[in-house]
């Protein structure tokens, strides 16, 4: 999913678009290195382990758990693993075009 995420930064650069990445590898002492070397520069929550409470709050079932959501913050998709480069393309462009009317 990483290269498809860095290219959805640079392709959604100037829309009205944010991806934000929740992370229970680690604190943030050995995450942060690791997000660096990878070249991930989208926000990102530190939850230190799968049980954190970001996982814990947004009811997160598997990894990665994906949820999609509007400009008026209303989730519109949520899947459990990767529905696909295509699908997920198609979903956010549909969500740019409408935040941008």
């Amino acid at each position: 999913m990483l290269p498809h995420e860095k290219a959805l930064v640079k392709r959604l650069a100037n829309d009205p678009f944010a991806l934000l990445g929740v992370n229970s590898d680690g604190d943030c002492e050995s995450v942060l290195p690791r997000l660096q070397e990878e070249g991930i520069n989208w926000r990102n929550a530190i939850d230190v382990t799968p049980s954190g409470d970001w996982a814990t709050k947004w009811n997160v079932q598997g990894w990665p758990t994906l949820y999609l959501i509007d400009a008026e913050g209303v989730i519109r998709e949520k899947w459990i693993g990767s529905p696909g480069d295509d699908v997920l393309d198609q979903k956010i462009d549909e969500l740019v075009a409408e935040a941008k009317s």
